[in-house]
């Protein structure tokens, strides 16, 4: 145990070196945040972070938010005016959704996704904490069955599996009473398949491919052994239609598969639009952001190694295989993080780094 935390501090140490410039005034990380996995935050920081999304669930529409993206795009309903902040946050993802996924925007854009959650729930919500994430590597073997989902405490838990009876709704844990907008007023829901790849996606190949088979330890291993300098491959590995990014929306269903609830209008389809709806959105992208942090931290030239364009190509899989993280326009780190006007736009360069200045935290 000492030595792991000792090579944790080391590589916090050696990451904040590698820090690159910042475009802000004052941008010092003297003393980065440290994240951890769920399961080793205390009963009273869980409480916490779930009082946290909750007091932002009763916070009101902020009326800066402007969708950017042609609703015959997106495929989104339009803004409901009298939603929540939570679903302010919710409805950006929706609205973006076409942007960044299976485009280099991907991992810059969810890690400062997670980052400006985080930040939320400091300023709007008291939180003093830091974001959890989810490393579902320890549930790959039994899923379902995992204890991950049998936290029902009302307060610190985070709600087990879905209803059937009740179109899949959470009925116990923090969040089983967390209204919803979007698509469709309805609270948190679940719905486990342990073959998440056989639906219409044109991108599923391998519809007998267990969820669980894709998300063990020795497949984000394989990600991390990504030859240094290969962003493109790396991400490619991470986000594969049938990889360890998507398994866990999949397996989970509900929500965080983007699934429709059954008030949904007839229009509605499915996809990962209005999957931050369950929290567990925010524990799992910050699991993804920590594979990124770790395979950047392998290799100094990893640091900024960026690769992708801002068109994905996901209708059939002759357009994946030639643009499988966007094609042209290509994106530089000078790129903009789009923001909807909810917040302050920054560039793809400042959240490379999670100690230079704008971020400031490391990973346990």
């Amino acid at each position: 145990m000492f030595a792991y935390k000792l090579l944790s501090v080391t590589l916090a140490f050696l990451w904040s070196a590698l820090a690159v410039s910042c475009s802000y005034e004052k941008c010092p990380c003297t003393k980065p945040a440290i994240r951890r996995e769920w399961r080793a935050f205390t009963t009273e920081e869980k409480a916490e972070w779930i009082r946290a999304i909750n007091c932002l669930s009763q916070k009101p529409h902020d009326p800066a938010l402007t969708p950017s993206v042609d609703p015959s795009v997106s495929l989104i309903p339009p803004v409901n005016t009298s939603s929540s902040y939570f679903d302010d946050i919710v409805y950006l993802h929706m609205d973006l959704n076409t942007r960044i996924h299976w485009t280099g925007q991907f991992l810059p854009w969810h890690r400062w996704y997670v980052h400006i959650f985080e930040e939320s729930l400091k300023n709007k919500c008291g939180y003093t904490g830091v974001s959890p994430y989810w490393n579902w590597t320890i549930d790959a073997p039994d899923f379902y069955g995992s204890s991950f989902w049998k936290d029902s405490d009302p307060m610190s838990g985070l709600g087990g599996w879905g209803d059937p009876n009740a179109d899949y709704t959470v009925p116990d844990g923090g969040f089983h009473k967390l209204l919803l907008s979007y698509p469709s007023p309805h609270t948190v829901r679940r719905n486990f398949s342990l073959f998440p790849y056989n639906g219409p996606f044109p991108l599923f190949t391998d519809p007998q491919e267990t969820g669980n088979s894709t998300i063990l330890g020795s497949v984000v291993e394989a990600v991390l052994d990504t030859s240094a300098g290969d962003f493109k491959g790396f991400q490619v590995a991470l986000e594969l239609p049938e990889g360890p990014h998507t398994a866990p929306h999949a397996m989970v269903g509900g929500d965080l598969a983007g699934t429709c609830p059954k008030n949904a209008p007839s229009n509605c389809r499915r996809g990962f639009t209005w999957a931050p709806n369950d929290p567990l959105f925010f524990l799992h992208h910050a699991m993804v952001d920590k594979i990124w942090y770790d395979w950047q931290c392998r290799d100094p030239v990893n640091v900024n190694s960026f690769f992708g364009g801002s068109v994905e190509y996901i209708g059939n899989l002759t357009g994946y295989d030639q643009y499988p993280n966007g094609g042209p326009p290509y994106l530089s780190l000078d790129s903009i993080i789009p923001a909807d006007g909810l917040f302050p736009e920054v560039t793809i360069g400042d959240v490379m780094n999670t100690t230079g200045g704008f971020l400031c935290y490391v990973y346990e």
